[in-house]
């Protein structure tokens, strides 16, 4: 098993923690984001809140999880991941158990602000942290089995969160969600996550360091000892990333797909309903994006083993623009459907994407810190562009003018990746703060 350099471990343990955070990313994406939308219409009808008043809640627990993830990435290079996402996740279950005893408006949204706090802690970007340390030739690899995985979080938890209610009433429903959080995602983050593959004695990828190889067999090849899996990948600092040009691209680029994706997505089903369409059918149109962003996410995912996450990344906000096109030409059902097999293609594949070109610019050792930098920003574009969009709704009452925008806004979001510089060399940077032989 460990007879020359280059050499695995049968089952490499940074497997083992993707596979366990494939689970919690499932049910905490799940519970703590995708199911919100249920609990709506019955918290309406028991406290008379309106729709916009409990929205509102969500909007904040959006805005406050992209302000959390820039301590929160400092935390992630220094310390780790295991500390932060176990207390993570005992706060979720305790607030979502909160959440099911709310009676009044400022609590309501007090108890929001704290599970958007979690978000930051348990959410995607932790978990990225753990695929940018521990995988390097297979790190393409490891992000979509990833959010493939936690792809499905929508398809299980809404449909849960729907029969829960119908069975216990709201309130029952998210007693019985907080549970299955707690007992779900507390152990495997507290007992599974480790912080580095040195930590074990281990390279990324599983590979064995030069010295003990040559220690357990003593041949141990000239050729070997070169090998690339010894060599360290360069790594900017915070400093280094946000003074280059590279960052700031990237940054804007996402942050317009944002706008112009999230916006869509929230007042897609108003849309379809004004121009005549059931809400069953534009419930039904919305759901089957997230369906095929199944397929989509596998597909580009893969193909950014073999080509360049630039010019995919490109592609999708290319599609993404040409599908609002055709929704907005094509008036009919061939073009609704054409317009969601458009804009599915590349909707879950963005963000795997955006976390393969953080740190294939920036390198791993601080890609906390400077990925909760652009995502403080793609995370306000997330909570603003639906806002946005629903004032200037009020004020024009039509939405064809506002789609026409969102489209020119992917595009631009598409012309901008594809005018992305290479950074600079960096300076020789040190592991962030924690000694190397540190476990959280």
């Amino acid at each position: 098993m460990r007879k020359f350099l280059g050499a695995r471990q049968k089952l490499y343990y940074g497997w083992i923690m993707l596979f366990s955070l494939s689970v919690t990313e499932t049910v905490s994406w799940g519970i703590l984001y995708y199911t919100f939308t249920v609990f709506i219409q019955p918290m309406q009808k028991e406290l008379g809140w309106s729709r916009g008043e409990l929205t509102v809640a969500f909007s904040l627990a959006l805005l406050l999880s992209g302000l959390a993830g820039v301590p929160v990435g400092r935390w992630l290079d220094g310390h780790g991941t295991r500390a932060l996402m176990t207390t993570g996740s005992v706060l979720a279950t305790l607030l979502v158990l909160a959440w099911s005893r709310v009676n009044s408006l400022p609590l309501f949204y007090l108890t929001w602000m704290g599970i958007g706090l979690t978000m930051a802690a348990v959410l995607y970007d932790p978990a990225f942290v753990v695929v940018a340390t521990w995988f390097r030739r297979r790190r393409g690899r490891a992000l979509t089995v990833l959010t493939f995985v936690a792809g499905f979080a929508s398809v299980i938890f809404i449909p849960l969160a729907e029969w829960l209610v119908q069975l216990q009433g709201w309130r029952g429903a998210l007693q019985t969600l907080a549970v299955i959080l707690g007992l779900i995602t507390i152990p495997l983050h507290s007992l599974v996550l480790r912080r580095k593959p040195a930590d074990l004695g281990l390279l990324p990828d599983g590979f064995i360091p030069a010295a003990e190889s040559a220690q357990n067999d003593r041949t141990v090849t000239k050729t070997s000892s070169t090998s690339s899996e010894t060599i360290p990948e360069e790594s900017y600092s915070l400093r280094e990333a946000l003074h280059s040009p590279a960052f700031w691209w990237l940054t804007v680029s996402f942050t317009l797909n944002t706008l112009g994706q999230v916006a869509v997505m929230v007042h897609l089903v108003p849309y379809l309903t004004d121009h005549g369409y059931s809400s069953g059918f534009a419930a039904s149109m919305a759901g089957l994006i997230g369906l095929l962003a199944l397929p989509g996410r596998l597909v580009f995912n893969l193909l950014a083993e073999h080509l360049p996450r630039t010019f995919l990344t490109a592609l999708i906000f290319l599609l993404q623009s040409l599908s609002l096109v055709v929704l907005l030409t094509f008036q009919n059902v061939t073009g609704v459907f054409v317009f969601v097999a458009l804009f599915g293609a590349g909707f879950g594949a963005i963000t795997p994407l955006r976390a393969g070109l953080v740190v294939g610019l920036f390198g791993p050792s601080y890609y906390g810190r400077i990925n909760s930098v652009m995502g403080l920003l793609v995370t306000t574009a997330r909570g603003l562009g639906p806002v946005g969009v629903g004032v200037a709704f009020d004020i024009t009452g039509s939405y064809p003018p506002l789609f026409w925008l969102l489209a020119l806004i992917s595009l631009a979001a598409a012309l901008t990746i594809t005018r992305l510089p290479k950074p600079p060399a960096p300076a020789n940077v040190e592991e962030p703060a924690s000694k190397a032989g540190q476990m959280d």
